[in-house]
């Protein structure tokens, strides 16, 4: 089993949602998050007379367990829905899960994710 963390931009969440349901991964989790990307500008701008803080950078946090032989199909989803072609587009990481288990059934292993395939 893998675990897939991505930093996507929240303007691409609806589209990548969209497509990872498409490969049947149906179960994952998110936040939203703000993070510092390679620019170094501290940048602010003016809303409402407002002075606000615009270096940080709103993005979507997702993490999505599968099985092994999910794993590359889901990651050319991300990529492939998640691009836009310019400079912070997003990031995945990639680990190794040693154990799930179903709270409710109590299986354990591939058996307790909801991607059958």
């Amino acid at each position: 089993m893998k675990k897939i963390e991505a930093i996507i931009r929240t303007s691409q969440y609806e589209a990548v949602k969209k497509a990872l349901h498409e490969i049947d991964i149906d179960f994952f989790t998110w936040w939203d998050v703000t993070g510092q990307g390679n620019d170094k500008k501290h940048r602010t701008e003016i809303y409402r007379g407002t002075v606000r803080d615009t270096s940080y950078i709103s993005r979507r946090y997702l993490s999505i367990v599968v099985r092994d032989v999910n794993l590359q199909k889901t990651v050319d989803c991300l990529i492939k829905n998640a691009r836009t072609g310019e400079v912070g587009d997003g990031k995945i990481f990639v680990s190794d899960i040693e154990q799930s288990y179903r709270i409710r059934t109590g299986e354990s292993g591939d058996e307790s994710l909801y991607n059958k395939d």
